[in-house]
C-alpha cells in the first residue's frame, strides 16, 4: 500500500496525548472521515480509526464493511495507539475495535471517542461527521462578556427522556423550548445525555462519553436543540460525570486487559456503592481524555455550563469507604490529590478556552476553596450547590407548622456561611426519588396547606441569595416521584392548586429576572440584610435585597398556618413600598390576603432601620415589596389577584 495506512494519523499527534496536555484528543483517536493521498491513484476518501490500548498484542476492527470478521490496525511507532485507513467507509458505518489484551483474551469494545452510537441494548459505534450549522452567533456573542455569578439564573432541571416520554430532540425543541420560554427560565440543566444503556441510571453511568445518546436522536439534533434554546434566549447547562463509569464488558473497563482508564486496586478504582469503576486521574491519557471531553461538549455543543457530578466522590480517597478499604496519599491523608488537580486543570482550562462558561460543582461536603480560582488555591468552579441550605430547608419544610419554631435557624443558618462560595440553591432530581416522595408530598397536612407552603418556599428560595435550580414537574406539584419510564403527570397542572403553583413560578421567575436585587449581588454582604431572622414564635422570616444601584426589595415569609396582620417589620426607606408578589393571590390558589398592592412605610425607626410598616402576612405565604419612593403607582393587579403586571 503505498499511502499512509494510518490515515496521516502520526506519531508526533499523540504526544500531548501521552503527557496530558491534548485538550482535543476527539480530533484525533477515533473515527474520522479523511482524505488521503496514494501515490498510485491519487486521493482516496475513506474511514481513519484509531484507539488507545497500548498493552494489546492485536487490534482488530469488527465492522458491518467486512461483516465482522475483523481487519487488522497497526500500533503507530513509539505510542500506545492502534490506527488504520479503510477506504470507501463513510458515515454510516457500525463498527468495535476487537481487542486481544495482556491477559491473552479477546475483547469486543466501542470505540471511546465515537461521536455517535446504536440505540440500546445494541451498541456499536457509528461513524458520524455533524454538517450542523449553528444559528446562535448572537447568543454566544452575549455570553461571551457575562459572568453568571452577577446575572440572573433560574435553572429548570431536566430529564429529557421522560419529560415527556418519547419526544426526539427535534420535538423538544418545539416543545421544551415553548415551555421554558412561558415559564421564564433562565438556564436549562439536562442530567446527562452521554450514552448510557441502563435507563434507570438516568444518565450517571456513561459508557459514551462522546455520543449523545440516540434513543432521542442524532447528535446534530441534539446540535439543533441547544441552538432553539439559545435563539430563545435560554442558556443551556449539562451534567457531567467524570467520576466514575459503569462495569460493562464492552465499554471503558479493563480496556486492553489491564486496567488501562481506571486504577487497577478496587480500593482505588472501585465505588462499590454504585458498582462503577473511578477513573485513575492521575494517568496522562486519562487526563487527555477527561479534559477532551469536556471542552467537546462546550465547543461542538455549545453547552454553556457544565455540572459535575459526585465531586466529593472524586476528592475523598475514603469517601463511602471503612477503614483498610482505602489507600493514603503519600502524606497520609484521605484526600485524592490527583483528582483535585484534575478538577483545577479541568476548571482552568475551560475558563480560558470558553468565554462565558460556567463550571458547576455538585460538592456535598464542606470542602475549601470550591470557587474560589486556582491561582489561589482553590478548585476554581464558578458556582457550587449548596446542599446544606437544601438538606435544611427540606428538614423545616416537613415539619408540622406548630413543631418549626424549634427549628427556626435551619432556615436562616445558610447566611453563616453564605459568602465563603458562590452557591446555587439546589431543588433537584436528587430530592424527589427513592422513597424520599415529591415536593408537595414533603409537606404535612391537607392540600391547601401543601401547596401554600410550597408557594411560600418557592417565593423564600427565589428571593434568598443564591440562584436557583428546580427539578422538573415541581414548578407544578407533580405528587408521585421522579420515574424516568413515564412522562411527567402534566395533566394535573390544570387542576386547583397545581395550576396556581404553576402560575406562581412564572411570575416568581418575570420578577427575578426584573430586578437585579435578587441577583447582583449573591455574592456580596451588601445585596442582603436580615429585618428579623429570629421570630421563631410566628414562624416568619423577613429580610432586604439591594442591588449596586441600591434598588431595595424587602421579604416577609410566614410558615405559620395564621396570618399575621398588621405584622411591623423595619425597612431602609419611607415611602410607598409597592406589593409584586403576593404567594396568596388568588390568582396562585391562595385565600387573597395581602396588602392591597402597597405597604406605606414612615420615618420611625425600627430597631437598626429608619423607617416601619405594617404588613398583612398571609398564612404560609410570602410578599415580596420592592421600594418605589414617592414615584406614581406602577399599573397592578390588587393584592388578592396575582403578582403586579408591569414587573
Amino acid at each position: 500500500m503505498s499511502h499512509d495506512s494510518h490515515g496521516g494519523l502520526q506519531g508526533w499527534d499523540l504526544e500531548g496525548f501521552h503527557n496530558g496536555g491534548d485538550t482535543e484528543v476527539w480530533k484525533r483517536l477515533g473515527a474520522h472521515v479523511v482524505t488521503v493521498h496514494d501515490e498510485e491513484r491519487g486521493e482516496l476518501t475513506g474511514t481513519r480509526f484509531a484507539v488507545w490500548a497500548p498493552n494489546a498484542t492485536d487490534v482488530r476492527i469488527n465492522a458491518d464493511f467486512n461483516w465482522w470478521t475483523g481487519d487488522p490496525l497497526t500500533r503507530i511507532p513509539g505510542t500506545g495507539v492502534w490506527a488504520t485507513f479503510v477506504e470507501g467507509v463513510g458515515d454510516g458505518t457500525l463498527y468495535k475495535f476487537n481487542i486481544l489484551g495482556a491477559d491473552g483474551v479477546w475483547h469486543e469494545k466501542v470505540d471511546p471517542m465515537a461521536f455517535f452510537a446504536e440505540q440500546a441494548p445494541a451498541n456499536s459505534s457509528i461513524v458520524y461527521t455533524s454538517a450542523f450549522g449553528w444559528d446562535d452567533d448572537e447568543w454566544m456573542a452575549k455570553r461571551a462578556s457575562k459572568n453568571m455569578q452577577v446575572e440572573p439564573m433560574s435553572i429548570y432541571e431536566v430529564h429529557l427522556g421522560s419529560w415527556r416520554k418519547g419526544k426526539t430532540y427535534l420535538e423538544l425543541a418545539e416543545e421544551l423550548v415553548e415551555y421554558v420560554t412561558w415559564q421564564g427560565f433562565t438556564h436549562v440543566e439536562f442530567l446527562p445525555v452521554s450514552e448510557h444503556p441502563f435507563e434507570p441510571s438516568w444518565g450517571y453511568q456513561v459508557t459514551n462519553y462522546f455520543a449523545p445518546e440516540s434513543r432521542l436522536g442524532k447528535p446534530d439534533e441534539f446540535r439543533y436543540l441547544v441552538d432553539r434554546l439559545h435563539r430563545a434566549g435560554v442558556g443551556v447547562i449539562l451534567d457531567w460525570v467524570p467520576g466514575h463509569f459503569p462495569k460493562d464488558e464492552w465499554a471503558l473497563g479493563r480496556f486492553d486487559g489491564t486496567a488501562l482508564y481506571e486504577h487497577a486496586d478496587p480500593r482505588q478504582g472501585e465505588h462499590k456503592d454504585w458498582g462503577t469503576y473511578i477513573f485513575n486521574y492521575g494517568r496522562n491519557e486519562v487526563k487527555s481524555f477527561l479534559v477532551s471531553n469536556a471542552l467537546y461538549w462546550a465547543t461542538e455543543f455549545h453547552i454553556d455550563g457544565l455540572r459535575v457530578d459526585a465531586v466529593a466522590s472524586m476528592l475523598y480517597l475514603d469517601y463511602s469507604r471503612n477503614e483498610g478499604e482505602w489507600v493514603p496519599n503519600e502524606f497520609g491523608g484521605n484526600h485524592n490529590l490527583e483528582a483535585i488537580d484534575f478538577l483545577r486543570y479541568v476548571n482552568r482550562h475551560l475558563y480560558e478556552r470558553v468565554p462565558g462558561i460556567t463550571m458547576i460543582a455538585e460538592e456535598s461536603t464542606s470542602f475549601s476553596g470550591v470557587t474560589q480560582p486556582t491561582n489561589l488555591g482553590g478548585l476554581g468552579f464558578g458556582m457550587k450547590w449548596n446542599m446544606g441550605w437544601m438538606n435544611d430547608s427540606l428538614r423545616y419544610l416537613a415539619l408540622e407548622p406548630i413543631y418549626r419554631q424549634w427549628h427556626h435557624h435551619e432556615m436562616t443558618f445558610a447566611m453563616v456561611y453564605q459568602y465563603s462560595e458562590n452557591f446555587i440553591l439546589p431543588i433537584s432530581h436528587d430530592e424527589v426519588v427513592h422513597g424520599k416522595g415529591s415536593m408537595i408530598n414533603k409537606i404535612p397536612q391537607d392540600a391547601w396547606r401543601q401547596f401554600a407552603t410550597l408557594r411560600a418556599f418557592y417565593a423564600f428560595m427565589w428571593a434568598f441569595p443564591g440562584k436557583q435550580l428546580l427539578f422538573m414537574g415541581q414548578e407544578f406539584g407533580q405528587r408521585s416521584e421522579f420515574n424516568e419510564a413515564v412522562s411527567l403527570e402534566w395533566w394535573v397542572s390544570d387542576l386547583w392548586g397545581h395550576h396556581g403553583l404553576q402560575q406562581l413560578i412564572k411570575d416568581l421567575n418575570a420578577v427575578y429576572r426584573a430586578h437585579p436585587a435578587l441577583w447582583q449581588l449573591d455574592g456580596d454582604p451588601a445585596g442582603f440584610q436580615w429585618i428579623n431572622a429570629d421570630d421563631a414564635g410566628h414562624n416568619t422570616y423577613a429580610w432586604v435585597r439591594s442591588d449596586a444601584a441600591d434598588q431595595r426589595l424587602a421579604v416577609v415569609v410566614n410558615f405559620s398556618s395564621e396570618p399575621w396582620y398588621d405584622y411591623e417589620i423595619g425597612l431602609p426607606q419611607a415611602g410607598r413600598w409597592s406589593e409584586i408578589i403576593n404567594t396568596d393571590a388568588t390568582l396562585y390558589d391562595g385565600s387573597g390576603i395581602g396588602n392591597f398592592g402597597e405597604v406605606t412605610a414612615t420615618a420611625e425607626p425600627w430597631g437598626d432601620f429608619p423607617a416601619r410598616a405594617k404588613v398583612q402576612v398571609p398564612p404560609l405565604g410570602a410578599v415580596i415589596l420592592r421600594y418605589d419612593g414617592d414615584e406614581p403607582a406602577p399599573r397592578r393587579a390588587t393584592a388578592s389577584t396575582g403578582a403586579e403586571l408591569t414587573a
